[in-house]
């Protein structure tokens, strides 16, 4: 194994979260990711030196993403919904899954260009500059996501607390 490779390796499960973001259901999620690394893998020589692997692979997920979900709606399917009984954390901490679930339930809620600006920038780690790129979108279009998507997020959770 070579070292782009070993970087590809090394970003699976950030790769894992992001496709779950986008694709709600885990097995559909586990796809997109298997696709987006053989892409990646195939398309080795497109990626430039000097650049974000993860950024660049970011990219080839989304767009498989929407490349899926463009099929699906030629083919009338539907997404699979958001598993509601899924735990994050550790088994013992209750109040910790809880919590994780309601942001995960008011995630789902959010349109799809909020939530992935979101899980770029808020989840990933990305700044703004570097999700933009991902996205193919100016700056200040993923800020006005991301503030909508945290005002959208806040109202849900506070209802989920109610």
């Amino acid at each position: 194994m070579d070292g782009f490779e070993r970087e590809i390796v090394a970003l699976l499960p950030r790769l894992r979260r992001f496709g779950r973001v986008l694709a709600h259901d885990p097995a559909d999620a586990d796809d997109l990711v298997q696709l987006a690394v053989e892409r990646g893998l195939t398309r080795r020589g497109q990626f430039q030196a000097g650049t974000r692997l993860d950024s660049w692979m970011f990219g080839i997920m989304r767009n498989a993403w929407i490349d899926e979900t463009r099929f699906r709606r030629r083919r009338s399917a539907i997404l699979a919904p958001a598993e509601d009984a899924e735990r994050v954390g550790h088994a013992g901490d209750v109040d910790a899954a809880m919590a994780a679930r309601d942001v995960q339930q008011a995630m789902a809620t959010l349109p799809d260009d909020q939530r992935i600006a979101i899980a770029l920038v808020l989840i990933e780690g990305f700044s703004y500059k570097d999700a933009a790129e991902v996205l193919k979108l100016p700056m200040g279009t993923v800020a006005s996501r991301i503030v909508r998507g945290r005002m959208a997020l806040m109202a849900q959770l506070q209802e989920f607390a109610s």
